[in-house]
This record gives C-alpha cells, structure tokens and sequence, in this order.
C-alpha cells in the first residue's frame, strides 16, 4: 500500500485519512497538513482514519510532542483517532499517553462513529 495522507474539512471537524508506513518524517508531513488546513478553516476538531503497515518505532513515537509542537498543534486542538491496523493500536495509544501528558486532548477510540461522538459531543452537531 502506498502512503497516503488525506486531510479534508467536514464542516465540524476536519477529517485525516493515513494510510501506509508511518515514521517520523511521515508524522511531520501529515500533523504539518492537519495544521494547515484546521487553521484555514478555524477548526481544530480532528477526526483521524489510520491503517498502518509499517510500525511507527517507539522512539518516534516518543518524539510526537515535539513534532505537535513544530506543526503548532496545542490546547485548541481535539483528536479523535482510530486505527484499524490492531497491530498499529499500542503504539497509537503510547503515542495518545504521550500528548496526554502534554496537555493535547486526544482520544483514540475502537471505531470511527465512537471517535465522531466523542469528538463532537456538546456541539449543536446532529
């Protein structure tokens, strides 16, 4: 499977679709495209659609923080995330336990209608 990293406004929220091998300067490219496109839409509702292939190394994963960082992802931002690669979820959930500690609020949840709920919950979204 080709990399693929798909970010589109919904109105809402914002919608990332990532596909393929992920590494660290894959992280750098999709998180970069996310901020470009929540701050041209002034949203930063995040729901995100993963299917990894190739594990992203713990060390990378480690390094998120500084990648949401440089890409000037902070407190406004809320992720909703879900991977359907079950081999790809403890690393996904290390990286959540990461920014968590960092003060993001993200989420990573079993499906993509729990992620949506959990993401516009308290909004006049139907």
């Amino acid at each position: 499977m080709e990399n693929r990293i798909q970010v589109t406004p919904k109105g809402d929220y914002v919608e990332v679709i990532s596909d393929g091998e992920k590494d660290y300067d894959f992280a750098c490219r999709l998180w970069a495209q996310v901020s470009r496109v929540c701050n041209e839409n002034d949203c930063f509702r995040v729901l995100g659609i993963a299917n990894t292939t190739r594990l992203m190394s713990p060390w990378d994963a480690f390094d998120h923080h500084k990648i949401f960082v440089s890409a000037g992802i902070d407190e406004r931002y809320q992720i909703a995330w879900v991977e359907t690669n079950p081999q790809a979820v403890k690393i996904v959930r290390f990286i959540e336990t990461v920014l968590m500690h960092q003060g993001l609020n993200i989420g990573i949840h079993a499906s993509v209608e729990e992620a949506r709920d959990w993401l516009l919950q308290g909004s006049s979204v139907d």
